[in-house]
This record gives C-alpha cells, structure tokens and sequence, in this order.
C-alpha cells in the first residue's frame, strides 16, 4: 500500500492554495498516487452546508474536512486541503487527530500578502467586502492566524504555480511521502 499523507494548504483567501493543490496533484497522479483535493468551497457546499462563518462554525468545518483528510491518508490516499483554516487552534486539533492515527500531516502556509490577495480577488470576496457588502473576511475584518511553525511557507506571489507546486512536492519527497 501506498503511504497516504495530508497536505494542508492555509492561507488567505485568493492566496492561491487551490491553484497550487490542483497543480500538484496532477503531478503526483502523473506518477500514479492516489490523490484526491478536498476544496475548501466544495466541502462548504456538500459537507458542511448550512455552517456559518463565525469561529464556531468555522472550527465545526474544519474539524469536518480534517477528518475527512485523515480517513483518505490514512488508507493510502494523498489529501490535498487548500481551506483557509484561520484559528490556530483548530489546525492543531486537525495534526493531533493524525498524529494520534499515526498519520503524516504537513502544513503549508502560503503566505500570499492580503494586497496581492486583495488585488487577485477571484471570487471578487474583497471587492464586496470594501464596498460594504460583506463582513467577515478573513485578514480583512475577521482573524487570521498565521502559523507559527508550518512545515512549509510559500511566498506564491514571488514564484509560478508550478514552482510553488515543487516547494510541496520536495517536502512529500524529503519526507518519503513522494
């Protein structure tokens, strides 16, 4: 059986965690892993559909989509998790319940500027939220703790998709995840 891992990607929203989740996946199913992308918008609308966007919900979503990834790693599946996870405490919950599985669990903060998320703007959250339509951004007007400690910090601003994808996968590789 294949080693299974989680490869948590946090960061602010527009960072660019899904792009870099997509783009290593297709590498690493290029060399036959089992590799699946549990996307953060996804998992609001089939798993954690009705949650809110307070800290407590916020925590119920991520505990969710942390069990989830853990359940896949830890039958040999890659789980890939660009979810924006912004207490700290809660992604600490999420490394304990692998660490107490014996599952491996690297966090990777891509730690993309709010203004260079700000001027990406995919989903067009901070624009809304600067014309007064929405509250609760995250890095805006709703925390953002940024890890202490991530196995791995990415600068995407300063690099392609594809080099920010390699930074990941010289990780999984280093630590005969890859």
């Amino acid at each position: 059986m294949t080693t299974g891992a989680t490869v948590w990607l946090t960061g602010l929203p527009s960072a660019g965690k899904t792009t870099i989740a997509y783009e290593l996946a297709g590498r690493l199913r290029a060399e036959g892993r089992r590799v699946e992308v549990l996307d953060g918008d996804e998992i609001r609308e089939f798993l954690s559909a009705g949650l809110g966007f307070g800290r407590a919900d916020r925590d119920t979503n991520v505990q969710r989509v942390g069990f989830v990834a853990e359940l896949l790693a830890r039958n040999g599946v890659t789980a890939l998790v660009p979810v924006i996870a912004p207490y700290a405490d809660s992604r600490d919950a999420v490394r304990k319940r692998h660490e107490e599985n014996g599952t491996a669990y690297l966090e990777v903060h891509v730690a993309t500027p709010v203004a260079v998320c700000s001027a990406r703007d995919v989903k067009g959250l901070y624009a809304k939220q600067a014309a007064g339509e929405l509250t609760g951004l995250t890095g805006v007007d709703d925390p953002y703790e940024e890890p202490v400690a991530p196995d791995l910090r990415l600068a995407s601003q300063d690099q392609t998709v594809a080099e920010s994808a390699a930074a990941v996968y010289a990780l999984l590789s280093e630590r005969g995840l890859a």
